[in-house]
């Protein structure tokens, strides 16, 4: 026998229908949500307002001290200014994000800005980089210049000169390049030159100490691999922190400040060390180097 179908009041149909909304919001919160394996999940190393993840380092001043302010966070910017009766006298500075890295992609939008500081030296004009593979700043010598690391270099145009940008420069560190050990302090890239103070936006590709890539508008400018501690153009270090012929398979990423003013919109690295099981919730395809003691089920 067909059951008789049960009218419902018209008084409780609202309830209803509130009922059948919040069973329908409930569950669908507690439905495990889906990994999107191929979407890239870039961090934020500074994105205008974390600028407490940042730790400078001058010469001849302890780390933590940002000289004469040097370091600026203003108006969404990472900025390095210089005061205007200020000379330069030797006093290099970097600025430390707090995790290091060692499997990555790095995208830096930045431009120069202003003149250069009071007697710096011509070399520095327009002139700044992004440290690579730094070390610890902890290990830092009191009175040292640059980190042990590889510079990207960031160069603009002087209005003169053709200026190649996202050169590579190696203080205490060397290279290798078409299996050649190279020893110069500099390498040029085939970038073209970037005049003026417009916004520039530089990628590298580091996967460990295989392969190291600069990038500019998609196009690899420079690339090299194997780096190791030696060569010179770095004083004041500790001998603790010089291993001669160590490869340098990661580090920390730094800012300088060379006597260049320079504005920093945003720096954005996406890891690419992580959970590769592909049963785990936060799997990435993209990963190249696993690390499955971070994955999460």
């Amino acid at each position: 026998m067909k059951p008789k179908k049960m009218d419902i009041p018209s008084c409780l149909k609202p309830l209803t229908l509130i009922a059948s909304v919040l069973a329908f919001i409930f569950f669908s919160n507690c439905a495990p949500k889906k990994n999107n394996s191929n979407k890239e999940e870039w961090i934020a190393l500074f994105d205008g307002t974390n600028y407490q993840d940042w730790t400078p380092k001058f010469t001849g001043y302890p780390l933590g001290e940002n000289y004469n302010d040097s370091f600026v966070f203003k108006d969404s910017l990472l900025s390095v200014r210089y005061q205007e009766k200020d000379s330069f006298n030797g006093t290099f500075g970097h600025l430390f994000y707090k995790k290091k890295f060692s499997y990555y992609k790095l995208k830096v939008t930045y431009r120069f800005v202003g003149e250069q500081m009071l007697g710096g030296p011509e070399w520095a004009i327009r002139n700044n980089g992004l440290m690579l593979h730094s070390q610890d700043p902890r290990t830092m010598g009191l009175d040292q210049d640059f980190p042990i690391s590889l510079e990207l270099q960031l160069l603009g145009g002087d209005g003169t000169h053709d200026r190649t940008n996202g050169n590579l420069c190696t203080p205490g560190t060397n290279v290798v390049i078409n299996d050649s050990l190279i020893i110069d302090h500099c390498i040029p890239s085939t970038s073209k030159t970037y005049p003026g103070d417009g916004w520039v936006t530089i990628e590298a590709l580091v996967l460990g100490d295989s392969i190291m890539q600069h990038i500019l508008d998609n196009k690899v400018v420079l690339g090299y691999g194997k780096p190791t501690i030696g060569g010179g153009m770095v004083n004041g270090y500790l001998d603790s922190a010089y291993e001669v012929g160590k490869p340098v398979k990661e580090g920390y990423i730094s800012i300088q400040a060379e006597t260049a003013p320079i504005d920093f919109k945003s720096i954005e690295l996406l890891d690419l060390c992580g959970c590769t099981d592909k049963k785990a919730k936060n799997y990435k395809s993209y990963y190249v180097k696993s690390d499955n003691s971070k994955c999460i089920y």
